[in-house]
């Protein structure tokens, strides 16, 4: 999995998932991944299929019309301690680790899949979401097969 330390952003909070969703498209368009409407097509995204996954992750991604803005294929990562309300005030629905996506044909398919396998253990979402450095971050990642 290749992360780049200037793609992570750690120990962030926001007022709504909103606000995070954006940080993680930001962390790709500047990164020369996507153009910027991709953002506003990762909000949509999430307004039709919330892309909270459960174990306190979401996988904030653009809407398939989006396609056209990705440039390459990349990885975000933004750390949220506190986490960030993804449901309804009532819900549990609560994100500490968001990993924003943006994939040129199906090239993110495969990161999406090992971050559904390392983050189905509530334990690994921890680590992430404890982590103090974007190496550590990295490297928990990297032991995903």
């Amino acid at each position: 999995m290749d992360l780049q330390p200037e793609m992570i952003l750690l120990d962030q909070s926001f007022t709504d998932k909103e606000e995070a969703i954006r940080a993680c498209g930001r962390l790709l368009v500047d990164s020369g991944c996507v153009e910027e409407d991709y953002i506003e097509a990762m909000i949509e995204r999430n307004n039709l299929v919330s892309t909270y996954m459960g174990n306190f992750i979401a996988i904030p991604h653009g809407t398939d019309e989006a396609k056209r803005f990705v440039k390459k294929s990349g990885i975000s990562i933004v750390q949220v301690p506190e986490g960030v309300q993804f449901g309804n005030d009532d819900t549990e629905d609560v994100a500490m680790v968001l990993f924003g996506i943006a994939g040129v044909e199906n090239e993110h398919l495969d990161l999406l899949q090992k971050i559904a396998i390392f983050c189905s253990e509530v334990e690994n979402v921890v680590k992430l979401a404890d982590a103090k450095t974007k190496e550590e971050m990295i490297k928990y990642l990297q032991e995903v097969e």
